[in-house]
């Protein structure tokens, strides 16, 4: 039964499934919550992978992170192994990999699956979202983009292909900052 303010509710609930910061997922070190830090900042959330022919990436997004850190922005790498097994290391050999080839200093989650059965409930709550060429649905390979608000709603998609430092990006990370 809804009253006259069931759209508030409706809304209510709405707001806080849209929120990306709130869904659950650990540290790649093992802490709980880890887009808990990034709640209130603009992120550029990135599937990552280690053996990648994409993997050089690493290195501009460390740039967008060390270039926009102060006005409140992130980027988070979230690993999986879903595309050709190219990030099959384990937890310790994920981060010092990163850190020690690509001096990577923004945070990284648990390694996950971004499609499938086992599809993590961080993509199910990205993967509808479309990018400028209208393509939704599922993650097409290592290095797909996705940038999210301050309130946690996403803002951009973008091609894996698609460098980190390319126009359409920047320009989406500070109209969004």
């Amino acid at each position: 039964m809804m009253s006259h303010n069931g759209n508030s509710f409706l809304v209510a609930c709405v707001a806080f499934v849209m929120s990306i910061y709130a869904t659950p997922i650990s540290g790649l070190n093992g802490t709980p919550n880890a887009l808990a830090q990034a709640e209130g900042k603009v992120t550029l959330l990135v599937n990552v992978a280690s053996k990648c022919g994409l993997t050089p990436q690493y290195e501009t997004l460390e740039q967008l992170q060390k270039t926009y850190a102060a006005k409140g922005f992130t980027v988070v790498g979230v690993p999986c192994n879903q595309f050709m097994g190219q990030e099959p290391g384990t937890a310790e050999e994920i981060q010092s990999f990163c850190s020690t080839t690509y001096g990577v200093s923004f945070p990284l989650t648990e390694k996950i699956d971004v499609n499938g059965d086992n599809q993590h409930p961080l993509y199910a709550s990205l993967t509808p979202v479309a990018d400028a060429e209208g393509v939704n649905g599922d993650i097409r390979w290592n290095f797909e983009k996705f940038l999210i608000g301050r309130n946690g709603e996403v803002i951009a998609r973008f091609h894996p292909k698609t460098a980190p430092d390319a126009p359409e990006v920047i320009s989406a990370i500070e109209s969004a900052l």
